[in-house]
């Protein structure tokens, strides 16, 4: 039998007030997320659902999810691969329709990475390490992907053209 992970995290609302959900608008939407040895991680719903800008919301979340496990998939294949990657950067977006009645989903995310390779990057083959290299790096990271085979929308990959550098001193 194939390995079976589980997930466990702490979830405790913090924003009941005085009044509790007396009404919609009576209580907040504040809440906190941990796990142990874990920095706690402070919650919200999104403002446009009466929820603090200043904490995450659980739509960031799973844009932050998909692209981190994108990222960490990436820098597994380009290691197996012999690319050496100085620098990765996303900066994810996601769309979300809500509809009449309240109900609402994602319709898709796009992921935007930035890589960064060693300035004289070749494969061990001797071939330079190049856009397309990168994105068939990518191709496969999407496919391993935990998060991004979980989800019932589109998850697109917009990847910036690879810039060269040397490591950080």
């Amino acid at each position: 039998m194939p390995p079976v992970h589980t997930y466990s995290v702490d979830l405790e609302w913090t924003g009941a007030g005085a009044a509790g959900t007396a009404s919609y608008t009576s209580y907040g939407r504040e809440h906190e997320l941990s796990a142990p040895g874990k920095a706690v991680l402070l919650g919200s719903s999104d403002p446009a659902f009466r929820g603090d800008r200043s904490r995450w919301s659980p739509e960031d979340l799973l844009v932050a999810a998909l692209a981190q496990c994108h990222m960490l998939w990436f820098l597994h294949l380009a290691a197996q691969r012999g690319v050496v990657v100085l620098g990765y950067a996303d900066q994810p977006t996601g769309t979300m329709r809500v509809e009449a009645a309240g109900h609402g989903q994602f319709t898709e995310v796009v992921l935007r990475p930035r890589v960064r390779v060693l300035a004289d990057a070749v494969l061990p083959d001797g071939e330079p390490v190049t856009d397309a290299v990168l994105a068939e790096l990518h191709v496969a990271a999407h496919q391993h992907c935990f998060i991004a085979r979980s989800v019932n929308f589109p998850v697109r990959h917009e990847p910036a053209p690879l810039t060269r550098g040397v490591p950080a001193r």
